[in-house]
């Protein structure tokens, strides 16, 4: 398909018009990061250049295509948008939605610091507000200082790490969770709050071997009574193993329609990223491929899209 007869086609998707979906899977899923982006350039009656430097879509289209698109259609408009974007809508959605804990911990620990700080500055944008307000406000149990203090962060990403800080903080995490055993809550501790909040990702992996080493243990599974610290160190050190145990969770049968969105969520979000090394953690962990999985639990157009975004790792 010509490059022309590609846009027109996406445009009359956008516009409630049909399109030969087939063909869209086939155009969106081989799509790579800067040809959406030219398309969201190009597309001014659905995208507005945003006066922080990126495209974003117009509000009305988004509601008038999430009501129209059902679940594969969403999944369309979550993979065109800016990611940006993407991620301060998540963020919104989960404020609105529970709070849904898992999404803001998600968005704050597995993205890089430009991308959450790109995020923030969309929410900004999107909202009127800032993320950290809405999360400060909407949410009052011991979590939020966590929740503020992940997604405020700007974390360091080079590879240079201090071995002896790393076993220092190993031993004092070691330490708080065997007194935390009793009634005090870990979330109230502010240095543990410092370190998984503010430490680098090569860091906190280092922290989490020397913990194993110290103490025999994994720190996620000590962390099992602390669901908030548990995923959260989960997502900064071993991220495709936790987005392989959210999507299997996701993908059973009597599971209720809030977790099944993380189907969409996690396979759009993750596709241009570590979308092999997911691939194969899941493998791993449950004996069964992603994709076979993908066939056996989705269905139509959904499942073609799906299919295609994580054909994307191979």
């Amino acid at each position: 398909m010509a490059v022309s007869d590609e846009l027109g086609a996406l445009t009359r998707a956008f516009s409630g018009l049909g399109v030969d979906e087939k063909a869209l899977i086939s155009i969106l899923g081989k799509w790579h990061p800067e040809q959406r982006q030219t398309y969201r350039k190009g597309t001014r009656d659905f995208f507005i250049e945003d006066e922080r430097q990126f495209e974003r879509w117009d509000d009305y289209h988004v509601i008038q295509l999430q009501h129209e698109f059902l679940r594969f259609k969403h999944a369309i408009v979550l993979w065109t948008m800016h990611p940006w974007e993407r991620d301060a809508r998540l963020l919104k959605e989960a404020l609105h939605k529970g709070p849904q804990h898992k999404v803001l911990v998600e968005v704050a620990c597995t993205r890089l610091s430009d991308e959450l700080l790109g995020a923030r500055k969309a929410y900004h944008s999107l909202f009127d507000q800032s993320v950290e307000e809405d999360l400060a406000f909407g949410i009052h149990g011991p979590e939020r200082k966590l929740l503020v203090a992940l997604v405020s962060s700007y974390r360091y990403e080079g590879t240079k790490v201090n071995e002896g800080i790393a076993k220092s903080e190993a031993k004092f995490l070691s330490s708080a969770i065997k007194g935390a055993a009793g009634n005090k809550n870990l979330l109230e501790n502010e240095e543990v709050v410092r370190i998984v909040a503010t430490r680098s990702k090569p860091h906190l992996t280092l922290v989490y071997n020397h913990y194993k080493e110290i103490t025999g243990n994994y720190l996620d599974e000590d962390l099992e009574g602390e669901l908030y610290l548990q995923e959260t160190v989960q997502c900064l050190c071993k991220p495709q193993e936790y987005f392989s145990k959210v999507l299997d969770a996701s993908m059973r049968p009597d599971v209720d329609e809030l977790k099944k969105e993380a189907v969409t969520r996690i396979i759009v979000t993750r596709a241009d990223v570590d979308m092999k090394l997911l691939k194969q953690e899941y493998n791993h962990k449950y004996g069964v491929s992603l994709p076979n999985k993908i066939e056996d639990v989705a269905n139509g157009n959904y499942r073609d899209f799906l299919l295609t975004l994580v054909a994307r790792g191979d």
